[in-house]
């Protein structure tokens, strides 16, 4: 129908001629409450915002020196982060003297990886920054 008949039979119902496919020879026109329309769309995209899944950063601190059930501690902690889908920044911090020794860190990063092996994988190798030796451990895919 031509463009004056279908705004004629939209304002005769009291709704909108709302242009579908404007690419299409001729354009695709519909007769709808467009406000309504809107209102839809607007739903599915929060429902579609709503199902994806949120990856946090979230952090581990220790030192060098941390004792075996501290270690535990920070491990159990970074599990359970992993667990919920998060992603954990493990952070070695040095003190004084102790950034000549780098290497007791290293082993601290490799003894995280291994205790969550099961259920995570390292994203990145341990990296030194000033005083920090920081890694990033991210879930296994399901």
């Amino acid at each position: 129908m031509s463009l004056i008949e279908a705004l004629a039979a939209a304002e005769e119902r009291g709704l909108d001629l709302v242009e579908v496919s404007p690419t299409a020879v001729p354009p695709v026109c519909r007769i709808m409450d467009f406000g309504k329309y809107k209102y839809q769309q607007s739903k599915r995209a929060a429902e579609a915002k709503k199902k994806t899944a949120r990856v946090e950063l979230k952090e581990v601190k220790m030192r060098p020196k941390t004792e075996e059930h501290d270690f535990q501690v920070k491990v159990r902690n970074a599990r359970r982060f992993l667990e919920e889908g998060n992603k954990v920044k493990v952070t070695v911090m040095f003190r004084g003297r102790e950034v000549t020794h780098p290497e007791f860190g290293r082993r601290l990063m490799e003894k995280v990886v291994e205790e969550l092996k099961d259920i995570a994988q390292a994203e990145s190798s341990p990296s030194m920054s000033g005083r920090f030796l920081t890694m990033v451990v991210a879930p296994l895919k399901k």
